[in-house]
């Protein structure tokens, strides 16, 4: 009996070995590490998918783990790879939201620029503008608006970024940002109707 219970413990043991062994594995653990070469043998195979795995555990993909350290190189590496900038880990986070959370300006700027989708909400419907709003970023919060937030989408609880920097009141700059958007938007004259022009 103690055999067979050893054996069917030794083969529960192995299938997480297994996992850290794994190609998508070491591809994120090569990306945690900083190994340029490593990642770039890995991606080189035509046809490779691994710039999108996701770590089992976390959901997290390389261009979380890269934002997380703040790596405007990799960030940069990985997009030009194929990296998905609207991947979601288990949280429902993309990478923008993690930018967003972390107050990590540059990067959200750069991730913007990849086409990363600015109102992509996490699993709580919080929004990065919401995560500026909550940090009180009034800069980060000003780029998340000229690229397109909307201040009125609301997070799982029913609340907005315009309506948390409300109720935070006139100390919150992320206030006088949405109010600064809304009247640069007044400002600006309507773009011509569709149709013909007589």
């Amino acid at each position: 009996m103690a055999a067979l219970a050893l054996a069917f413990g030794g083969f529960s043991l192995a299938l997480p070995a297994h996992a850290q062994f794994s190609t998508g594995y070491k591809f994120l653990e090569a990306v945690r590490k900083k190994d340029g070469q490593e990642v770039t043998d890995m991606l080189a195979t035509p046809g490779s998918t691994l710039v999108n795995t996701k770590d089992i555990s976390t959901g997290d993909s390389a261009l979380h783990i890269v934002v997380a350290r703040r790596d405007l190189t990799w960030v940069q590496f990985l997009a030009a790879k194929g990296a998905n900038v609207n991947a979601r880990n288990n949280k429902g986070e993309t990478p923008l939201q993690l930018a967003s959370n972390l107050g990590f300006s540059e990067g959200v700027e750069l991730l913007l620029k990849l086409g990363a989708r600015v109102d992509e909400p996490n699993s709580t419907g919080e929004t990065p503008l919401i995560a500026a709003t909550h940090r009180r970023d009034g800069a980060l919060a000003r780029v998340l608006l000229k690229a397109g937030a909307s201040p009125s989408r609301n997070d799982n609880s029913g609340r907005s970024a315009l309506d948390y920097a409300t109720l935070d009141g006139r100390s919150n700059p992320v206030l006088a940002e949405i109010e600064n958007a809304a009247k640069a938007a007044a400002g600006k004259p309507k773009g011509s109707a569709y149709g013909p022009k007589f």
